[in-house]
């Protein structure tokens, strides 16, 4: 038996030096019960094999049953897992941090899986990152008995058996994370939590289309809004723009603005966006507008390489010149006949969808 240390945080305010004591026991190997926005979880250093060895004597939990890692910050999620597909991005940008655990192939061991799960509480995070070690969390509680959501239930199980327990309180959402295995043929929610299977199914199903020019000003504005006019009563298309070289919170040009109006769309609103790792990530389609664009993504994105085409190319239009040109800075007849390419090739994509 050991003494099993309990600390009282605010959930709001958490005192930020009685978290790091806690980051401190986690990453020497200490088994550290702390707060989810689900139930409590209880942490383990799993760098350290005496400590995970010792989580799975505590839990009375299967040795061949894996944790999930808990990580705070979302493209660690690439330092655990390898080949992550399209639907898991989805999901990772709309409920990141929050009760979703994701299972795919381990980076670590080709024959493995991993789960990893971003918990939304702001102790939780801020232990997870103070730590500076891989942590595994499971829920504290005995394997097969009902998850914690207080502090006071945590120590009906583990008094004395684990070194730290931090008490905020009972949780916010009471209910385990929804489980979603991405290491099958097609995506399986194995476990239905705190989301609904209907709203995972949802995010996964819905086509991201992503539209990129130079400045996000322009072209990309002008695709962007003909093809969500078209696609007005689709419910599972989204769709979205950016730049690769934009200044950032620039409003449409107003040409683009006038052209647009002329339609019936009012893009007067509009702020410049660049272009992001999880623009790219999620997307299900990526059409760019030169073939600079489309080197200038495979370079930095080459996995995106069967997502990607040319506005024109994925339009089936073959009049000798793939390219749109920039019309930033030309006439408005310059402008008008950039338009009129952009908007038949739109006419040509909204049926292809």
């Amino acid at each position: 038996m050991i003494k099993t240390e309990v600390i009282k945080l605010d959930p709001e305010n958490p005192e930020r030096a009685k978290i790091k004591k806690a980051a401190s026991v986690l990453k020497k190997g200490g088994l550290v019960a702390f707060p989810t926005e689900t139930v409590y979880g209880l942490g383990a250093n799993l760098a350290n094999p005496k400590s995970m060895d010792r989580l799975v004597r505590v839990k009375q939990r299967p040795e061949d049953k894996l944790f999930s890692i808990h990580i705070a910050e979302k493209d660690k999620i690439e330092d655990f897992a390898r080949d992550i597909p399209v639907g898991a991005y989805k999901l990772i940008d709309k409920f990141w941090p929050g009760p979703l655990t994701v299972i795919l192939h381990s980076r670590k061991n080709n024959q493995q899986t991993v789960g990893i799960r971003m918990p939304s509480n702001k102790i939780a995070l801020e232990l997870i990152n103070l730590a500076k070690a891989p942590i595994v969390a499971p829920s504290a509680n005995i394997s097969g008995k009902k998850p914690p959501t207080s502090a006071e239930e945590v120590l009906d199980y583990f008094n004395g058996k684990i070194d730290m327990l931090i008490d905020s309180g009972k949780t916010s959402l009471g209910v385990s994370s929804t489980v979603v295995d991405f290491t099958r043929p097609s995506f399986e929610v194995m476990r239905e939590g705190a989301i609904n299977k209907s709203d995972i199914e949802k995010v996964i199903n819905t086509k991201n289309i992503l539209i990129i020019c130079t400045g996000n000003s322009c072209r990309s504005v002008m695709a962007e809004e003909l093809l969500k006019k078209k696609l007005a009563k689709r419910q599972d298309v989204q769709i979205y723009s950016a730049g690769i070289g934009v200044s950032v919170g620039m409003s449409a040009t107003f040409e683009t603005q006038k052209l647009l109006e002329e339609e019936g769309i009012d893009v007067s609103k509009h702020k410049a966006e660049q272009l992001t790792d999880v623009m790219v990530k999620k997307a299900d389609l990526i059409l760019v507008m030169q073939k600079h664009h489309e080197g200038s993504v495979l370079r930095k994105y080459p996995f995106a390489k069967n997502r990607l085409y040319l506005l024109k190319e994925f339009a089936k239009i073959d009049d000798g010149d793939l390219d749109i040109p920039d019309p930033m800075g030309m006439s408005e007849e310059f402008y008008k006949r950039v338009f009129l390419i952009i908007k038949q090739a739109i006419e040509r994509i909204s049926q292809l969808i």
